[in-house]
């Protein structure tokens, strides 16, 4: 294992993400997926999925990488974030019982992509991080098969282990989902930075797609300050041409008590980032065909128009806006 470090008093650093969890033999991380296991960090989902679907491209969601192809989406158990506002809570916060889920190589799930005409395999439902050596075995296999590789990811490691892991993606949803190191620290048990370096370092030192999401919760991350940050920081740091979603809240784990977002929070910060100035701005898990399609950014018409994870119009000429020729940022067929 080579993110991992002995300790004087010989227990164990997971060194895979920033909380650095210093294990006892026997003893579980704050993942609880990841063991030391006689000195050795031992990932306990290797080849165990909570099960595979095939979905859209854009349900994970990515409106710039290859639109209305297929990907086999697939997770573990288990996460590295602490997130009182889990959507998924129930694969990511329940401890497993190993026995009775699906077991899968990396090989088997490299053959099921191609057997059901996927084009990419999505690492999703929980974060890969978790499961971070699954997740990078079965991308090799992959890319050596011309099939793509999708992160779903909070984006939430340590430097040299997020080098090997975009390595091998070839696209990536990272969730910002707030920000602010307050809102990082009460909601998610975790600090911003972190996030913000991976972020950076996947836009300007890797080939991999990508692409941005913040789920807006009514009172924790919607101020107008905070969304105008936000985007400041985007527009700073990566450019005006990384999309952006904003996605709707459901009152889920800790945060049942939370109202929902509403179509009203999610255009008001649709309308912010417009203002601001970035060019491609999406909102979602709620249906609004005008701020789920995507405009040329220099004639400002649409060019992909959807409703839902439906295409309902397509105006490119290949990668090109039909009307002005513009090269619409991405990567398409």
């Amino acid at each position: 294992m080579k993110y991992q470090n002995t300790l004087s008093d010989n227990r164990i650093e997971c060194s895979i993400c920033p909380r650095k969890c210093k294990l006892s033999d026997g003893q579980s991380g704050f993942c609880f997926v990841r063991e030391n296991n006689n000195g050795e960090i031992k990932l306990k989902t290797y080849g165990i999925n909570t099960g595979l679907a095939i979905d859209p491209v854009e349900k994970k969601p990515l409106y710039h990488f290859y639109p209305t192809s297929n990907v086999l989406s697939f997770g573990t158990n288990g996460c590295i974030m602490g997130c009182q506002f889990c959507q998924n809570d129930n694969i990511t916060k329940v401890r497993p019982m190993y026995d009775f889920l699906n077991k899968t190589s990396p090989e088997e799930i490299v053959n099921l992509a191609i057997k059901n005409d996927c084009q990419a395999i999505a690492f999703t439902y929980n974060d890969p991080i978790a499961f971070f050596e699954y997740a990078v075995d079965t991308a090799k296999i992959a890319r050596k098969n011309n099939i793509k590789t999708i992160a779903v990811t909070s984006g939430y490691l340590n430097p040299e282990p997020c080098k090997e892991f975009f390595e091998y993606m070839d696209a990536t949803n990272i969730d910002l989902k707030g920000f602010s190191e307050k809102f990082y620290k009460k909601n998610c048990l975790a600090h911003l930075q972190p996030v913000l370096d991976t972020i950076k370092y996947v836009k300007n030192n890797t080939n991999c797609w990508l692409e941005l999401t913040t789920l807006l919760i009514e009172g924790e991350n919607t101020s107008d300050q905070i969304i105008e940050n936000e985007c400041d920081w985007i527009i700073n740091n990566l450019g005006k041409d990384v999309p952006l979603h904003f996605s709707a809240f459901f009152p889920r784990y800790k945060f049942k008590n939370h109202k929902p977002t509403t179509l009203e929070i999610l255009q008001n910060a649709y309308n912010i980032a417009t203002r601001k100035g970035l060019n491609y701005i999406y909102t979602g898990n709620i249906s609004d065909i005008q701020t789920s399609t995507t405009y040329c950014k220099n004639c400002g018409k649409p060019l992909i128009i959807r409703e839902g994870y439906s295409l309902l119009e397509n105006n490119l000429t290949g990668d090109k806006c039909k009307f002005c020729g513009t090269k619409l940022d991405g990567i398409f067929d």
